[in-house]
Protein backbone atom coordinates (compact mmCIF):
# COMPACT_ATOMS: atom_id res chain seq x y z
CA UNK A 1 0.00 0.00 0.00
CA UNK A 2 1.33 3.67 -0.95
CA UNK A 3 3.13 4.94 2.45
CA UNK A 4 0.97 8.23 2.07
CA UNK A 5 -1.99 6.36 2.69
CA UNK A 6 -0.49 4.38 5.32
CA UNK A 7 0.34 7.68 7.14
CA UNK A 8 -3.09 8.89 6.31
CA UNK A 9 -5.12 6.35 8.37
CA UNK A 10 -2.21 5.51 10.91
CA UNK A 11 -2.27 9.12 12.42
CA UNK A 12 -5.71 10.76 10.79
CA UNK A 13 -8.11 7.95 11.93
CA UNK A 14 -8.26 8.98 15.66
CA UNK A 15 -8.95 12.72 14.81
CA UNK A 16 -11.50 11.65 12.07
CA UNK A 17 -13.26 9.25 14.40
CA UNK A 18 -13.18 11.62 17.55
CA UNK A 19 -13.58 14.69 15.83
CA UNK A 20 -15.21 14.05 12.47
CA UNK A 21 -17.81 11.67 13.50
CA UNK A 22 -18.56 13.32 16.89
CA UNK A 23 -18.04 16.38 15.37
CA UNK A 24 -21.18 15.55 13.12
CA UNK A 25 -23.18 13.81 15.83
CA UNK A 26 -23.17 16.86 17.93
CA UNK A 27 -23.84 19.20 15.27
CA UNK A 28 -26.73 17.19 14.01
CA UNK A 29 -28.06 17.02 17.42
CA UNK A 30 -27.90 20.48 17.89
CA UNK A 31 -29.76 21.03 15.01
CA UNK A 32 -32.56 18.99 16.59
CA UNK A 33 -32.43 16.66 13.55
CA UNK A 34 -34.18 13.32 13.21
CA UNK A 35 -32.76 10.71 15.51
CA UNK A 36 -32.03 8.33 12.32
CA UNK A 37 -28.74 9.99 11.88
CA UNK A 38 -27.39 7.93 15.23
CA UNK A 39 -27.91 4.96 12.81
CA UNK A 40 -26.21 6.32 10.18
CA UNK A 41 -23.36 8.11 11.14
CA UNK A 42 -22.96 4.65 13.44
CA UNK A 43 -22.97 3.02 10.32
CA UNK A 44 -20.39 5.33 8.99
CA UNK A 45 -18.44 5.04 11.81
CA UNK A 46 -18.74 0.92 11.92
CA UNK A 47 -17.02 1.06 7.74
CA UNK A 48 -14.50 3.24 8.33
CA UNK A 49 -13.46 1.26 11.16
CA UNK A 50 -13.75 -1.83 8.77
CA UNK A 51 -12.10 -0.32 5.87
CA UNK A 52 -9.48 0.54 8.19
CA UNK A 53 -8.44 -2.47 9.69
CA UNK A 54 -8.21 -4.05 6.46
CA UNK A 55 -5.76 -1.28 5.00
CA UNK A 56 -3.21 -1.30 8.21
CA UNK A 57 -4.06 -3.79 10.83
CA UNK A 58 -2.35 -4.45 13.96
CA UNK A 59 -2.25 -8.03 13.41
CA UNK A 60 -3.50 -9.64 10.04
CA UNK A 61 -4.81 -12.76 11.95
CA UNK A 62 -7.39 -11.03 13.77
CA UNK A 63 -9.35 -9.69 10.45
CA UNK A 64 -10.43 -13.18 10.03
CA UNK A 65 -13.31 -14.72 11.67
CA UNK A 66 -12.36 -17.01 14.72
CA UNK A 67 -14.91 -19.89 14.99
CA UNK A 68 -17.86 -18.08 13.71
CA UNK A 69 -17.49 -14.77 15.98
CA UNK A 70 -18.02 -12.65 13.23
CA UNK A 71 -21.77 -13.16 13.40
CA UNK A 72 -22.24 -13.50 16.62
CA UNK A 73 -20.32 -10.31 17.18
CA UNK A 74 -22.90 -8.62 14.99
CA UNK A 75 -25.84 -9.78 16.76
CA UNK A 76 -24.16 -8.57 20.02
CA UNK A 77 -23.40 -5.27 18.48
CA UNK A 78 -27.23 -5.19 16.66
CA UNK A 79 -28.96 -5.71 20.12
CA UNK A 80 -26.92 -3.81 22.55
CA UNK A 81 -27.19 -0.84 20.17
CA UNK A 82 -30.99 -1.36 19.75
CA UNK A 83 -30.99 -0.78 23.24
CA UNK A 84 -28.76 2.35 23.21
CA UNK A 85 -30.97 3.90 20.78
CA UNK A 86 -33.78 2.97 23.05
CA UNK A 87 -32.48 4.16 25.87
CA UNK A 88 -32.06 7.63 24.33
CA UNK A 89 -35.74 7.29 23.11
CA UNK A 90 -36.33 6.98 26.65
CA UNK A 91 -34.55 9.87 28.25
CA UNK A 92 -37.59 12.85 28.16
CA UNK A 93 -40.07 10.10 29.59
CA UNK A 94 -36.70 9.12 32.71
CA UNK A 95 -36.05 12.72 32.89
CA UNK A 96 -39.66 13.68 33.76
CA UNK A 97 -39.81 10.83 36.61
CA UNK A 98 -36.28 11.09 37.88
CA UNK A 99 -34.91 14.56 37.76
CA UNK A 100 -34.43 15.72 41.36
CA UNK A 101 -33.56 19.53 39.72
CA UNK A 102 -32.49 21.13 36.80
CA UNK A 103 -29.45 22.17 37.03
CA UNK A 104 -28.00 20.73 33.43
CA UNK A 105 -26.09 24.14 32.08
CA UNK A 106 -28.71 24.54 29.32
CA UNK A 107 -26.37 28.13 28.66
CA UNK A 108 -22.94 26.26 27.77
CA UNK A 109 -22.41 26.19 24.16
CA UNK A 110 -23.81 22.46 23.15
CA UNK A 111 -20.51 21.05 22.25
CA UNK A 112 -19.26 21.61 25.77
CA UNK A 113 -22.65 20.01 27.27
CA UNK A 114 -21.59 16.99 25.42
CA UNK A 115 -17.76 17.09 26.62
CA UNK A 116 -19.75 17.35 30.39
CA UNK A 117 -21.80 14.02 29.99
CA UNK A 118 -18.59 12.65 28.28
CA UNK A 119 -16.60 12.82 31.24
CA UNK A 120 -19.30 12.47 33.92
CA UNK A 121 -20.33 8.97 31.74
CA UNK A 122 -16.34 8.19 32.06
CA UNK A 123 -16.71 8.26 35.61
CA UNK A 124 -19.47 6.40 36.38
CA UNK A 125 -18.78 3.28 33.26
CA UNK A 126 -15.06 3.35 34.73
CA UNK A 127 -15.93 2.54 38.32
CA UNK A 128 -18.59 -0.16 37.33
CA UNK A 129 -15.83 -1.47 35.18
CA UNK A 130 -13.38 -1.35 37.93
CA UNK A 131 -16.11 -3.15 40.26
CA UNK A 132 -17.36 -5.77 37.30
CA UNK A 133 -13.43 -7.21 38.29
CA UNK A 134 -13.61 -7.25 41.88
CA UNK A 135 -17.52 -8.48 42.41
CA UNK A 136 -18.30 -11.75 41.34
CA UNK A 137 -21.99 -10.98 40.40
CA UNK A 138 -20.79 -8.53 37.94
CA UNK A 139 -17.74 -10.52 36.75
CA UNK A 140 -19.86 -13.26 35.80
CA UNK A 141 -21.93 -10.74 33.25
CA UNK A 142 -18.75 -8.97 32.21
CA UNK A 143 -16.99 -12.27 31.61
CA UNK A 144 -18.70 -12.20 28.22
CA UNK A 145 -16.86 -9.46 26.68
CA UNK A 146 -13.17 -10.88 28.09
CA UNK A 147 -14.22 -13.73 26.19
CA UNK A 148 -12.96 -12.51 23.18
CA UNK A 149 -9.60 -13.82 21.78
CA UNK A 150 -9.05 -11.01 18.81
CA UNK A 151 -9.07 -7.03 18.84
CA UNK A 152 -11.36 -5.89 16.32
CA UNK A 153 -14.03 -2.65 16.23
CA UNK A 154 -17.24 -4.90 17.14
CA UNK A 155 -15.77 -6.65 19.67
CA UNK A 156 -16.61 -3.13 22.06
CA UNK A 157 -20.06 -4.21 21.24
CA UNK A 158 -19.63 -7.50 22.25
CA UNK A 159 -21.39 -7.80 25.67
CA UNK A 160 -24.01 -9.04 27.81
CA UNK A 161 -26.87 -6.70 28.23
CA UNK A 162 -27.67 -6.84 31.42
CA UNK A 163 -24.29 -5.67 31.96
CA UNK A 164 -24.51 -2.81 29.25
CA UNK A 165 -27.34 -1.91 31.21
CA UNK A 166 -25.26 -2.24 34.44
CA UNK A 167 -23.00 0.45 32.79
CA UNK A 168 -25.16 2.78 31.12
CA UNK A 169 -27.49 3.41 34.17
CA UNK A 170 -24.09 4.19 35.95
CA UNK A 171 -23.00 6.63 33.14
CA UNK A 172 -26.31 8.05 32.75
CA UNK A 173 -28.09 8.38 36.06
CA UNK A 174 -26.55 10.92 37.27
CA UNK A 175 -26.99 13.05 34.23
CA UNK A 176 -30.57 12.52 34.24
CA UNK A 177 -30.86 13.40 37.94
CA UNK A 178 -29.63 16.85 36.97
CA UNK A 179 -31.81 17.21 33.71
CA UNK A 180 -29.70 15.81 31.08
CA UNK A 181 -31.29 17.01 27.66
CA UNK A 182 -32.35 14.29 24.66
CA UNK A 183 -30.27 15.91 22.31
CA UNK A 184 -27.04 15.55 24.31
CA UNK A 185 -27.92 12.03 25.86
CA UNK A 186 -28.16 11.28 21.44
CA UNK A 187 -24.40 12.84 21.21
CA UNK A 188 -23.11 11.04 24.34
CA UNK A 189 -24.53 7.85 22.69
CA UNK A 190 -22.99 8.19 19.14
CA UNK A 191 -19.80 9.25 21.21
CA UNK A 192 -19.40 6.10 23.18
CA UNK A 193 -20.31 3.52 20.20
CA UNK A 194 -17.14 5.51 18.49
CA UNK A 195 -14.94 5.06 21.38
CA UNK A 196 -15.88 1.30 21.60
CA UNK A 197 -15.23 1.31 18.03
CA UNK A 198 -11.42 2.70 18.54
CA UNK A 199 -10.61 1.01 21.53
CA UNK A 200 -11.34 -2.59 20.37
CA UNK A 201 -9.55 -1.71 16.45
CA UNK A 202 -7.15 -3.63 15.01
CA UNK A 203 -6.17 -0.62 13.79
CA UNK A 204 -2.36 0.14 13.88
CA UNK A 205 -2.92 3.90 14.36
CA UNK A 206 -0.89 6.12 16.44
CA UNK A 207 -2.10 9.16 19.12
CA UNK A 208 1.74 9.66 20.27
CA UNK A 209 1.94 11.16 23.95
CA UNK A 210 -1.94 10.76 24.07
CA UNK A 211 -1.94 7.80 24.76
CA UNK A 212 -1.30 7.62 28.37
CA UNK A 213 -4.80 9.99 28.72
CA UNK A 214 -6.93 8.60 26.11
CA UNK A 215 -8.27 4.99 26.25
CA UNK A 216 -7.34 3.83 22.78
CA UNK A 217 -6.75 0.47 21.72
CA UNK A 218 -2.71 0.92 22.80
CA UNK A 219 -3.58 0.58 26.24
CA UNK A 220 -6.73 -1.34 26.60
CA UNK A 221 -5.28 -4.85 25.14
CA UNK A 222 -3.69 -4.88 27.64
CA UNK A 223 -7.17 -4.64 29.92
CA UNK A 224 -7.61 -8.10 27.72
CA UNK A 225 -4.95 -10.08 28.81
CA UNK A 226 -6.32 -13.22 29.99
CA UNK A 227 -4.35 -14.19 33.37
CA UNK A 228 -6.60 -12.97 36.49
CA UNK A 229 -5.36 -10.11 37.85
CA UNK A 230 -2.60 -8.93 35.09
CA UNK A 231 -5.39 -7.95 33.07
CA UNK A 232 -7.10 -5.81 35.94
CA UNK A 233 -5.69 -2.25 34.14
CA UNK A 234 -6.86 0.35 32.07
CA UNK A 235 -10.50 0.26 32.73
CA UNK A 236 -11.45 3.75 31.54
CA UNK A 237 -13.78 4.14 29.06
CA UNK A 238 -12.63 7.51 27.04
CA UNK A 239 -9.86 8.50 28.94
CA UNK A 240 -7.24 7.10 31.28
CA UNK A 241 -7.53 9.44 34.12
CA UNK A 242 -9.18 7.59 36.42
CA UNK A 243 -7.09 4.31 35.89
CA UNK A 244 -4.27 6.85 37.38
CA UNK A 245 -5.79 7.70 40.16
CA UNK A 246 -6.65 4.49 40.54
CA UNK A 247 -3.50 2.71 39.95
CA UNK A 248 -4.63 0.56 37.41
CA UNK A 249 -2.80 2.32 34.80
CA UNK A 250 -0.79 0.26 32.52
CA UNK A 251 1.45 0.42 29.56
CA UNK A 252 4.61 -0.79 27.74
CA UNK A 253 5.40 0.22 24.32
CA UNK A 254 7.48 -3.15 23.65
CA UNK A 255 4.65 -5.44 24.27
CA UNK A 256 3.10 -7.52 21.16
CA UNK A 257 -0.14 -8.77 21.90
CA UNK A 258 -1.76 -11.79 20.04
CA UNK A 259 -4.64 -13.74 20.14
CA UNK A 260 -2.97 -16.43 22.69
CA UNK A 261 -2.69 -13.66 25.43
CA UNK A 262 -6.35 -12.63 25.06
CA UNK A 263 -9.25 -14.33 26.46
CA UNK A 264 -9.67 -16.04 30.19
CA UNK A 265 -6.88 -18.40 31.36
CA UNK A 266 -9.22 -19.96 33.91
CA UNK A 267 -11.93 -20.77 31.40
CA UNK A 268 -10.35 -21.53 28.01
CA UNK A 269 -13.98 -23.44 27.11
CA UNK A 270 -16.42 -20.35 27.34
CA UNK A 271 -19.37 -20.48 25.23
CA UNK A 272 -18.62 -19.01 21.99
CA UNK A 273 -22.20 -18.60 20.47
CA UNK A 274 -24.21 -16.03 21.00
CA UNK A 275 -27.47 -17.78 23.44
CA UNK A 276 -25.33 -19.79 25.47
CA UNK A 277 -22.86 -16.70 26.60
CA UNK A 278 -26.17 -14.84 27.65
CA UNK A 279 -27.10 -17.67 29.47
CA UNK A 280 -23.72 -18.88 31.14
CA UNK A 281 -24.05 -16.37 33.71
CA UNK A 282 -26.86 -17.62 35.15
CA UNK A 283 -25.34 -21.14 35.50
CA UNK A 284 -21.46 -20.54 36.23
CA UNK A 285 -20.26 -19.43 39.74
CA UNK A 286 -17.46 -18.38 37.80
CA UNK A 287 -14.58 -16.46 39.60
CA UNK A 288 -13.98 -12.93 39.65
CA UNK A 289 -11.20 -11.94 37.34
CA UNK A 290 -9.27 -10.01 39.85
CA UNK A 291 -6.61 -11.43 41.91
CA UNK A 292 -3.26 -11.64 41.78
CA UNK A 293 -1.29 -14.12 38.91
CA UNK A 294 -0.38 -17.06 39.90
CA UNK A 295 2.86 -18.44 41.17
CA UNK A 296 5.65 -18.61 39.13
CA UNK A 297 4.69 -16.00 37.31
CA UNK A 298 7.33 -14.18 34.95
CA UNK A 299 7.94 -12.41 32.48
CA UNK A 300 7.47 -8.65 33.96
CA UNK A 301 6.70 -5.41 32.18
CA UNK A 302 6.06 -1.99 32.99
CA UNK A 303 3.03 -2.04 35.83
CA UNK A 304 1.94 -5.51 34.83
CA UNK A 305 3.04 -8.87 35.67
CA UNK A 306 3.11 -11.78 32.71
CA UNK A 307 1.72 -15.10 33.71
CA UNK A 308 3.25 -17.52 31.75
CA UNK A 309 0.79 -19.30 29.24
CA UNK A 310 -0.88 -22.79 30.75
Amino acid sequence: MNRAVRAVIRYGYVPFMLIGVNGAGVALAAAGAAKLWLAGLLLLAVGCSFSAERLLPYEDAWNAPLRGDGRRDAVHAFVNESLAVVSVAAVPLLAAHVAVVDLWPRSWPFAVQVLAAVLAADLGITLVHYASHKVGVLWRFHAVHHSVKRFYGLNGLMKHPLHQMVETTAGVAPLLLIGLPVQVASALALAVAVQLLLQHSNVDYRVGVARYVLAVNEGHRFHHLKWAGVGDVNFGLFTLVWDHLLGTFSYDPARRFTSELLGMAAKPDYPTAYLPQLAEPFRASGACHAGPPRPGSADRWEGVVADPAP
